[in-house]
């Protein structure tokens, strides 16, 4: 089954944005795009004659939006094969996680009013990347295409065993790919307490030459599959000592995208993400893909 790129659309500005970065990888991964819009039904215990025409009204709006979208993407991207859908009517973040679900990603503004587009200023954007089983891309307002210009790397963080961050790597080496960038590998690390060491441990940095080399070794470990499978994909390993959100962010201006893992939980206020994922979610200038655990 063929997956499409789908994004969401609300109107924002920060919306289009995301739409038309959509547009662009759907395009260089030769895949059909898909445009969404989250309807927003009005109760039906209060639906008077003007409830009825304030929602004819809406539908009639959101209906008007994709299509002057998909006229603005048909214009720049001829060829590209893009369709329309108005989802659901049981809040936003649902079936904004269906859609993920059915495609290769979903693309959203990461800054905004609307339904869609409210990370920063609300919940829905957060319940969607912590419930979608396929990456989320969020875009700022005012990208452009020049910032996928060569030169500028897919950056992606690697933490852990070579497993635990094996989808962010296959999702960043595959756009890296279909770009023609490069990846840079940033694996953070600090000095853990005293208390944390163990003659086990200690034996292991003996063989592998102190905390840098043994981190250095493990992110080339991790990175090994992904350089044999990718061959035509360079390739920079980071290791820089520091918490791994600000080593990432230290990094992020000079990329076209940034990829991180995701690490969902449930807390009894609803899902929260792991720390590295929100901090660059709030402070990276560039899109960023928080990509589930295969």
């Amino acid at each position: 089954m063929t997956r499409p790129i789908t994004a969401g659309v609300d109107g924002s500005p920060e919306s289009a944005a995301a739409a038309a970065w959509a547009a662009r990888e759907a395009v260089r991964r030769d895949l059909p795009l898909r445009l969404v819009h989250v309807g927003q039904r009005l109760p039906e215990t209060l639906v008077l004659a003007a409830l009825e025409d304030t929602q004819d009204r809406q539908d009639r709006w959101a209906g008007d939006l994709l299509a002057e979208t998909e006229q603005e993407i048909a214009e720049r991207h001829p060829g590209l094969a893009v369709t329309t859908d108005v989802l659901g009517e049981d809040g936003a973040a649902s079936p904004l996680v269906a859609a993920a679900g059915d495609a290769e990603l979903l693309a959203l503004g990461s800054r905004g009013h609307g339904a869609l587009v409210g990370f920063l200023l609300g919940s829905v954007g957060q319940q969607v990347i912590a419930g979608a089983e396929r990456p989320v891309v969020l875009v700022r307002e005012g990208d452009e295409a020049s910032s996928e210009a060569a030169g500028r790397d897919v950056i992606v963080g690697q933490e852990g065993d070579p497993e635990d961050s094996a989808a962010a790597l296959e999702f960043a080496f595959t756009t890296a790919a279909a770009r023609g960038a490069g990846v840079r590998a940033v694996r953070a690390w600090s000095l853990p307490p005293v208390f944390a060491y163990s003659p086990a441990s200690l034996a292991l940095l003996d063989e592998s030459g102190g905390m840098e080399p043994h981190e250095k070794k493990a992110l080339a470990a991790a990175l090994a599959p992904w350089r044999e499978r990718f061959p035509d994909v360079p390739v920079t390993e980071h290791v820089e000592i520091g918490s791994a959100g600000q080593v990432l962010l230290s990094v992020a201006p000079q990329a076209q995208l940034l990829v991180v893992g995701r690490r969902a939980r449930r807390t009894a206020v609803g899902a929260r993400i792991g720390s590295v994922a929100h901090a660059v979610l709030h402070h990276a200038p560039c899109p960023v893909a928080v990509v589930p655990p295969a």
